[in-house]
């Protein structure tokens, strides 16, 4: 297999300190065509234009909760034109959506917390998103994103909790993860890069609507994701390695 030859904890060394357009370059060498681009709608567009100048295949996936702003889903369409790239769109299964809403409403994750509504809105419709023909993935995670859950992301690793088989690791990249939303935005202006409208609204970090607010002046740009809960736990479940430190 690709991935076993692949020596991640040495990669991650190599291009801890490089440009994430060479992280993106030096993943698309080794996996292209099987590497596939996690894209929210939100300022990790820059991973698909930085992608898009390497010349390799690639795919793009986004995970559709059905509580998405209209103004993401308007994006996501921008971006399929813009790259000429197709966008794979998973969802939640539906009968597990309707027996969580018949069981406890449409918003009872503000009560109860939101990992459950975010394990059938995201975490599943993740593992089928991974689970054909993708031996390594990109995300937009960074260290200043998230206090106490992000600040020690290496640029690549391995993702044991979304690997189809163990003995075919998935391996997981995060160009991004040195960078601070000052450098992506940078990134952004600099190269015309089209980006989420909400922005210009007042939001840093966006997800689904009901769960996604406008920060406030000095607020981190996650007070706006789940702000009824603390911020050590403001993770959905994508990226729940993380939270195992």
């Amino acid at each position: 297999m690709v991935t076993e030859a692949f020596d991640v904890e040495q990669s991650a060394a190599a291009l801890a300190a490089q440009h994430p357009a060479e992280i993106i370059e030096a993943a698309l060498q080794r996996f292209s065509p099987k590497l596939t681009i996690s894209f929210s709608g939100a300022e990790d567009v820059v991973l698909v234009d930085m992608a898009s100048r390497v010349g390799l295949p690639f795919r793009v996936f986004s995970l559709d909760t059905g509580r998405l702003h209209p103004e993401t889903l308007e994006f996501l369409e921008t971006i399929r034109d813009r790259y000429d790239v197709a966008i794979e769109t998973f969802f939640p299964q539906p009968e597990a959506v309707q027996q969580l809403v018949e069981e406890k409403g449409l918003f009872s994750f503000r009560r109860d917390g939101h990992q459950e509504c975010c394990g059938i809105r995201k975490v599943e419709p993740l593992r089928r998103a991974l689970a054909d023909g993708v031996d390594a993935y990109v995300t937009g995670q960074r260290r200043d994103q998230s206090p106490g859950t992000r600040d020690e992301i290496p640029v690549v690793q391995l993702d044991p909790g979304f690997s189809v088989d163990p003995d075919r690791p998935l391996v997981k990249w995060n160009p991004l993860a040195n960078w601070s939303s000052a450098q992506v935005w940078q990134y952004i202006l600099e190269h015309q890069v089209p980006y989420n409208p909400l922005h210009d609204q007042g939001f840093k970090s966006i997800g689904c609507a009901p769960c996604t607010r406008v920060t406030n002046p000095g607020e981190h740009e996650r007070a706006g994701r789940w702000w009824w809960e603390e911020a050590t736990k403001k993770e959905c479940g994508l990226h729940a390695m993380n939270l195992d430190k």
